[in-house]
């Protein structure tokens, strides 16, 4: 036990400073020792409180947390570097888990606190800290995944083929070197052994049914559910407090997930996990057999763009359609994760634009002042041109002089497309000698005249060269700070000629939706 004055540096200096005689200028921090029975622990914890009450004594309790037990709930609150991250107690029923999250938004809102943040351009995002979902059981013995191990690898399996689980909801930072980076961007060869744990598990299951042994689902997993360095808890899917048999903590039968991120309000929260347990509910009474898909390189073309991730959100919905399902209630999290830029018209076609998703690449070591340090490219960004009405063999997209490989979505006169280009030079980059690319010009032009009917310019900063000294106070702050750096005029005078798709040097074989304007 410990005295500590807090309003004197080296602590009491005389009787008049002591906590027993004045109570409330001096605090006793009590360190508890580490105990195996939640009662022993309850019965110290009622010992000190009745002695402090006694004594008039204000107390802190440290040191070892009560051992687990699921007659006791806990709420956590740890400080993060920029967030505040907050673990609440677990629920047993979607009510209760509304009730909790709501509660968790209005409280942090009282403490002037938030779930999002704007960047200097207006950029809205979550606040960066994660939105991870833990999902188990009261105890080890009763968690879902546990009792029937196809559970997991169906989930795992549904994530594959449906990439738009693992990005509509997910952070800036995507990508192989992210915080929880998908199946298929660990290693080369994780989806073919993904494929062979999935028939051991399938077969272990109907041999043992529900008596299968616990570890057997953590020792087929922890390998292949694991980033590009072999960390386990840097996964989409991470296993941690499945049944390690590291430490007691690691047996809890619990499985979390991190690709998602805070979204700013409490409703779009409660979608995701409904969405959640409804996919749990779906796969408990049938395990998911499906084939997986060999996405290569499509991953981080076709599925950085908002047009084709919805579409296949679109099919993640028709397959819940048995629960009651709507594509309506996730219009927020489109909207959120891909804001709207700006609209171009011209001759019945409609042009829109968005901000589209795009993985950064984590860069070699480097000696800095502070020692040895990896940096983020965050200086590449993707837009989505998505047009309607277009007739592909008379109009042509160009951006900066560079044709736009339009890809068809299923629909007469609808064409989608992505541009990837450097919006600022930092001094550490993936290509240091590649300049910016901006302002963005947008063409659309008539390729049997050779002209440019319409045209837009997107800036990533203010178009004046204004320096913001402040971030945005609100969310309508911030998208006029977005809508500044858009104009629907500026195209190209004069003759314009538009080399075939084919002979473009900006589209690869391997990034076919993708213009890559650091290859014109």
């Amino acid at each position: 036990i410990e005295t500590r004055n807090p309003h004197r540096a080296n602590g009491p200096k005389d009787e008049a400073d002591h906590p027993r005689l004045h109570g409330q200028t001096g605090v006793v921090y009590i360190f508890m020792p580490p105990v195996a029975e939640i009662e022993d622990y309850l019965n110290l914890v009622s010992a000190i409180e009745d002695t402090a009450q006694a004594l008039n004594m204000p107390v802190v309790i440290e040191g070892y947390p009560p051992p687990r037990d699921p007659r006791v709930k806990s709420l956590a609150v740890t400080p993060d570097p920029g967030v505040i991250e907050v673990n609440i107690h677990p629920a047993s029923s979607f009510e209760e888990l509304a009730a909790n999250t709501e509660f968790l938004y209005r409280a942090a809102f009282e403490c002037r606190l938030s779930a999002e943040k704007f960047m200097l351009d207006g950029r809205h995002g979550g606040t960066g800290g994660g939105n991870h979902f833990t999902l188990g059981g009261a105890t080890p013995p009763q968690s879902p995944f546990l009792r029937k191990p196809e559970l997991l690898s169906s989930m795992v399996a549904y994530w594959h083929n449906h990439p738009a689980l693992s990005f509509l909801f997910s952070g800036m930072f995507i990508g192989p070197t992210s915080q929880a980076p998908r199946l298929d961007e660990a290693r080369n060869d994780a989806l073919y052994e993904f494929e062979v744990a999935r028939q051991q598990i399938a077969a272990n299951a109907a041999k043992h049914g529900e008596n299968m042994p616990p570890w057997m689902l953590d020792r087929s997993l922890r390998n292949i559910l694991v980033d590009i360095t072999g960390n386990t808890h840097r996964s989409e899917f991470c296993i941690d407090k499945l049944y390690s048999p590291d430490s007691a903590t690691g047996r809890l039968g619990l499985l979390e997930l991190r690709a998602m991120e805070m979204p700013p309000h409490e409703r779009m929260s409660v979608a995701q996990q409904l969405l959640i347990r409804a996919l749990v509910a779906k796969f408990w009474k049938t395990p998911y057999a499906a084939p997986l898909s060999r996405w290569g390189t499509q991953l981080h073309d076709r599925f950085m763009l908002p047009s084709f991730v919805w579409q296949d959100f679109l099919d993640v919905v028709a397959d819940l359609a048995e629960f009651g399902f709507e594509a309506a209630w996730f219009a927020p999290h489109f909207e959120f994760r891909f804001p709207h830029i700006g609209s171009l018209a011209a001759k019945g076609m409609t042009l829109d634009f968005r901000n589209a998703l795009e993985p950064w690449n984590t860069l070699g070591e480097e000696t800095t002042a502070g020692g040895t340090a990896r940096f983020v490219d965050s200086s590449l960004e993707r837009v989505e041109v998505r047009a309607s009405g277009f007739d592909a063999s008379r109009y042509a997209i160009t951006c900066n002089g560079a044709r736009v490989p339009m890809q068809p979505l299923g629909t007469q006169g609808e064409y989608a497309a992505g541009v990837r280009y450097k919006a600022w030079a930092p001094p550490s980059a993936l290509h240091p000698s590649v300049g910016t690319h901006v302002p963005l010009v947008f063409d659309c032009v008539d390729t049997w005249n050779n002209q440019s009917i319409a045209g837009a310019q997107v800036h990533v900063a203010h178009p004046g060269g204004l320096s913001y000294e402040s971030f945005p106070v609100n969310a309508y702050e911030a998208e006029s700070r977005r809508l500044s750096r858009f104009f629907d005029m500026g195209h190209t005078a004069g003759v314009t000629r538009v080399a075939p798709t084919l002979l473009s040097n900006a589209t690869s074989p391997e990034f076919p939706f993708t213009l890559d304007l650091r290859r014109v």
